[in-house]
């Protein structure tokens, strides 16, 4: 299992992916889950994968290769002109890899699932965010729906739901999504750190801060050991319940 988060705000975008991977309760290792490609001056595209992670792999390796043999004729994850070409793309290749990892039959192929979050910007396009089903096919982020996660995404949603604001800054919702990711690794073994982060400023096209979060970090053990004592403290100051 997996755990990753893309967020839309009006300054940009967050991204950020545990790296837990196993194969059982014990046989955990740390697997790289976010991959960044960039033009200077013209785009910057994250992708983060969950899901069978020998599917995963074969669609990263797959976009990397081909983005060093373009053509007139295949367009590569470097030369689409928009983001909603590059989904299509990237819907495409995991499409093709689940089809040929796939022997036969629709219970085959549901061994080799996986989804994908790929966001960024291109120039002359806003900065978006799109969900890829392990079916190829894709929705896209909106007011209404501003962030997609995917993997074990239960335990680490309500907090964004409830505190998301469309105006926070880059600083607050890494705040808020070390939250989210600190209730999900305490509530699903299958989620742990380190943590990948990745923000992309609106315009920028470029790279903006980036960071793995370590298990020892000193910031994320603040923020969770906070939040721990501010939900006990919220909690006793609710009105008591009577029998």
């Amino acid at each position: 299992m997996t755990y990753c988060v893309g967020l839309r705000l009006d300054k940009g975008l967050v991204f950020m992916s545990d790296t837990r991977t196993n194969a059982g309760v014990d046989n955990f290792s740390v697997t790289k889950k976010m991959f960044t490609w960039d033009v200077p001056g013209e785009r910057v595209i994250t992708l983060m994968t969950a899901g069978n992670l020998a599917t995963t792999q074969a669609v990263i390796s797959l976009l990397e290769e081909r983005s060093k043999a373009s053509s007139d004729r295949n367009p590569t994850i470097l030369e689409l002109p928009t983001m909603f070409q590059v989904a299509r793309l990237v819907g495409a290749t995991l499409k093709e890899v689940i089809d040929e990892s796939a022997p036969s039959g629709a219970e085959s192929s549901s061994k080799f699932r996986a989804s994908i979050i790929v966001g960024g910007q291109i120039k002359g396009g806003n900065p978006t965010l799109f969900l890829v089903y392990p079916e190829g096919n894709f929705i896209e982020v909106t007011d209404d729906s501003p962030f997609f996660q995917i993997g074990e995404t239960k335990y680490g949603k309500p907090i964004i739901v409830r505190a998301y604001e469309p105006n926070m800054s880059f600083e607050d919702t890494v705040k808020l999504l070390m939250v989210s990711f600190d209730s999900t690794i305490k509530a699903n073994l299958s989620v742990g750190l380190p943590l990948d982060l990745q923000v992309y400023a609106r315009d920028s096209f470029k790279p903006g801060a980036s960071a793995r979060i370590a298990a020892d970090d000193d910031y994320f053990q603040s923020v969770s050991e906070g939040w721990g004592d501010a939900l006990r403290n919220a909690l006793a100051h609710l009105p008591p319940y009577r029998f």
